[in-house]
């Protein structure tokens, strides 16, 4: 029995992928996110993952003459952005290592900052602190996932539904053959982004329950969860390694 949930966390975070290991690790991932994120709202009354807000709110401090709102809304933007670069330089830097946990890696920086999150408290820290760990994440599952699935924002979840729904209730040219071009909604792919939806909701409710009644405490199960996620094909590199250096001269 211990094999079959080893060998699933191997391929969950692992260097091989499928695409149905992308969902399913996308599904863990966007929990996470929306407990994340409710607990950021608590704390310094801010969702950190809606970089659409952040800009226009840029414009709209900047027009007010609210320059610190601005400065603020400004960090959260880099550190947004710094966080996306992160992964891209961890999962390149795992690639030419050739690591089993290229992916794996960045979700144990994300575990280690949900940690942070909770020591640091509410603060312009805080704000930037949540706001790197979104671009890690939203980054991580993008590269995983060819660009075809985001988890920190719902936007485009909900966007990718409504086409969906309209390619259900489109009424085709019934003289037209499926190979002429009839429109035809993807049923799975329509299960897939209301799973997607449905825990984001799911986890920003239980992370705003959790926030509410252990308080900053609630990042520990959210970071090991995110540990779990990735510490075998982590500690595969490690025994790789040390196998390595014991071989040698």
């Amino acid at each position: 029995m211990l094999g079959m949930p080893t060998h699933y966390l191997r391929s969950l975070s692992g260097q091989q992928r499928r695409a149905d290991l992308n969902l399913n690790l996308a599904r863990y991932l966007t929990f996470v996110a929306g407990a994340a994120n409710a607990g950021g709202f608590l704390a310094v009354q801010q969702y950190t993952s809606h970089m659409s807000g952040i800009v226009a709110s840029i414009g709209s401090n900047l027009a007010l003459g609210q320059h610190q709102l601005v400065l603020g809304s400004l960090l959260a933007l880099l550190s947004f952005l710094a966080g996306a670069a992160c992964t891209a330089i961890m999962v390149n830097w795992g690639k030419r290592k050739r690591l089993h946990s290229l992916f794996a890696l960045p979700l144990v920086l994300e575990s280690l900052l949900l940690i942070g999150f909770g020591l640091v408290g509410s603060s312009i820290t805080t704000v930037m602190l949540l706001c790197f760990l979104m671009g890690l994440q939203n980054a991580l599952i993008t590269k995983i996932s060819k660009t075809e699935i985001r988890t920190t924002h719902v936007t485009g979840i909900v966007t990718d539904i409504g086409i969906e729904l309209g390619k259900l209730v489109y009424w085709n040219d019934q003289s037209l053959s499926q190979t002429e071009g009839m429109v035809l909604a993807s049923r799975e792919k329509m299960r897939a982004l209301f799973s997607l939806l449905s825990l984001f909701l799911l986890g920003g409710i239980v992370g705003a329950f959790g926030f509410q009644k252990v308080g900053a405490l609630f990042t520990i199960p959210l970071a090991a969860l995110l540990l779990v996620l990735a510490v075998v094909p982590v500690w595969d590199d490690i025994t790789h390694s040390f196998t390595r250096s014991r071989k040698s001269p």
